[in-house]
């Protein structure tokens, strides 16, 4: 078990309740997500770019 100071505490507790609600909030935004593939010429690949449409 890590030995952990206060702050780290809640710093560890904050970041698990983030990853708890963030799937949770995503659901219930409604809209549907469009996923679309672009080639990026900087990286000089296809990337996948989301977008969220109401």
């Amino acid at each position: 078990m890590p030995d952990f100071t206060r702050r780290g505490f809640i710093a560890a507790s904050l970041a698990a309740g983030t990853v708890r609600a963030i799937p949770a909030i995503a659901t219930r935004t409604g809209g549907r997500r469009i996923l679309t593939l672009v080639y990026d010429k900087s990286l000089g690949m296809m990337r996948a770019v989301e977008r969220l449409v109401p």
